[in-house]
């Protein structure tokens, strides 16, 4: 899943970033309200995370424009007022969530897990397309016959989105944008060489599934006949 975080705080912005990151987030940081606009029009993110006092704009001001564009991605918005005021205005403005700082790490990861379930209409934690499971907490693909492998961030990811979209083909460009997003020191290519690590993958749990490529346009996942 791919998240944008906008706090003008750095230090804790990037502890937060290193601990989505580690926990399979893709995420782009961004440090005031100004850009985190931008970057809302210009990507689709499944979750943002905003902080209401940002130079330039502030969240709720981010948050307003956003829902009047008609863009409802989930957004949690971090204050460090605690005042029941705040909250109200962030909620009427269209949050789904509220935070107050300082918060624990482990609180955050919950409720962007909530908000982004909620999305979807509930999205389960355990995938399945063929004989293959894919736990999204634990991060493993396993399979009766084969057993189980660890992937890593970006493997994880592609997989994921592959799995939740079954038989739809996905582009490369649609896969690039989603997972590696503004990642400017990133080539197309290393969408292809992410998919080798995963076949590679799938193939030592003895999965019956698989990934086909479409030359030129993306990729689909597939149960083998």
């Amino acid at each position: 899943m791919r998240l944008l975080l906008a706090d003008d705080e750095k230090e804790l912005s990037n502890a937060v970033s290193a601990v989505l990151k580690h926990n399979n987030y893709s995420v782009d940081v961004v440090y005031n309200g100004r850009d985190a606009y931008d970057y809302i029009i210009a990507t689709d993110y499944d979750g943002i995370i905003l902080d209401i006092m940002m130079p330039f704009m502030d969240g709720v001001e981010v948050l307003r424009k956003i829902r009047e564009k008609g863009i409802q991605t989930p957004v949690l918005l971090l204050t460090a007022k605690s005042q029941v005021e705040d909250r109200i205005a962030g909620l009427d403005s269209g949050a789904d969530d509220y935070l107050t700082k300082p918060f624990a790490m482990g609180e955050l990861l919950a409720r962007i897990r909530a908000m982004t379930r909620r999305r979807t209409e509930f999205s389960p934690n355990i995938l399945k397309v063929g004989n293959v499971t894919l736990d999204r907490e634990r991060f493993v693909i396993s399979t009766e016959e084969g057993g189980e492998t660890k992937l890593g961030n970006k493997e994880f990811q592609v997989l994921e989105m592959l799995m939740l979209n079954r038989n739809v083909l996905i582009s490369t460009e649609r896969l690039m944008e989603k997972i590696w997003g503004f990642d400017a020191e990133a080539e197309i290519s290393v969408v292809w060489v992410y998919i080798s690590y995963i076949r590679r993958k799938l193939s030592g749990v003895k999965a019956d599934i698989e990934i086909k490529a479409t030359r030129g346009v993306g990729y689909t996942l597939e149960v083998k006949e």
